[in-house]
């Protein structure tokens, strides 16, 4: 079992998810229209809205507000809203390389607020291509580490298909093949062990450690970030260690 720090772990800690109800759910109802527009409204047979689902109930959204969103999506018509995928690419604070997905109906306003909010903490916006290249597509599931048997979920993990199981403290994090993921989550989850995140998420080949100011600074870029409507996910390349997270969140 390996141990490095991963960004969606540090954003855990710092309590970055925790944001408004409210934009969450607007978020979440937003992806899923896309994934029922795109992939039809059937969840069993559309991974993708299968785990933005999965995420809805996670964040304790009312099941009418799933089955609406649902229902938008799929159903269609001329007065249904249709949100465009794009992906920008920049970097943070140190150097580090940031990927920062987006559902937009606009895409100039959305690229505007995000070329923003880079150049306001101390990042700037690449061109397309310029940081893709350091991220792959991994499925992410994460087990709280308390009173979990760690053997056991390895076994598990990797005989369902798991690339990695890694210790990041409060979680026993798994890592799969995006391709994986739905398999190796089913397997958790059948063997009785709790799951408190699954995701799929873009995870880095290697790290930029960061400290002091510039921690500080890309904290306060990815919830900028994170705090326009439009953006979905933010990914980056940044390690901060334990310590800096925790006096930076206090």
């Amino acid at each position: 079992m390996s141990g490095h720090s991963k960004w969606s772990t540090i954003k855990r800690k710092k309590g970055a998810l925790d944001a408004k109800r409210g934009k969450i759910f607007t978020k979440l109802i937003r992806e899923i229209v896309t994934a029922a527009r795109l992939g039809g409204g059937e969840i069993d047979s559309n991974p993708r809205l299968r785990l933005i689902v999965d995420k809805a109930k996670a964040a304790n959204m009312p099941k009418d507000n799933i089955a609406r969103a649902i229902s938008k999506g799929a159903g269609g018509g001329d007065d249904a809203e249709t949100f465009e995928e794009f992906v920008y690419e920049g970097y943070g604070p140190g150097g580090v390389a940031i990927l920062i997905e987006t559902l937009s109906d606009n895409k100039n306003r959305t690229v505007s607020e995000v070329r923003h909010a880079l150049a306001k903490h101390g990042g700037n916006l690449g061109n397309s291509g310029c940081v893709a290249y350091l991220f792959e597509k991994k499925g992410l599931i994460s087990v709280p580490a308390a009173g979990v048997d760690d053997d056991a979920l390895m076994e598990v993990a990797l005989e369902a298909g798991a690339e990695d199981v890694v210790d990041s403290g409060e979680t026993i994090d798994v890592v799969t093949t995006s391709g994986d993921f739905t398999a190796v989550q089913d397997a958790i989850a059948a063997a009785g062990f709790q799951i408190s995140l699954a995701e799929i998420s873009m995870e880095p080949a290697t790290t930029v450690t960061v400290t002091g100011n510039e921690a500080e600074q890309m904290l306060k870029l990815n919830d900028v970030l994170e705090d326009l409507d439009d953006v979905q996910q933010v990914y980056a390349n940044v390690d901060i260690a334990d310590d800096e997270v925790a006096r930076l969140s206090s």
